[in-house]
């Protein structure tokens, strides 16, 4: 599947990619953010990675590790 592009959605919160085939993906931000942990630091960066680089922010999602960015975006925080 050859991706044309992905963008952010603010009137549905989601996330929607559209491919050369015709078909689109849309993956809803609440429901994707269900089970993550974070901080509202990592909240903030990872609301700006949705609407700033909508693709990137999928890639994490599907590949099941959105988690694991959301703590290293944490670990990156100066105290």
């Amino acid at each position: 599947m050859n991706i044309i592009y992905a963008e952010y959605n603010m009137y549905q919160n989601s996330i929607d990619i559209y491919t050369y085939a015709g078909y689109m993906l849309r993956i809803d931000c609440n429901r994707a953010e269900e089970g993550i942990k974070t901080t509202p630091c990592s909240q903030c960066v990872l609301n700006a990675l949705a609407i700033n680089n909508p693709l990137e922010y999928a890639t994490l999602y599907l590949d099941g590790t959105m988690q694991v960015w959301v703590d290293a975006e944490d670990s990156l925080e100066l105290w």
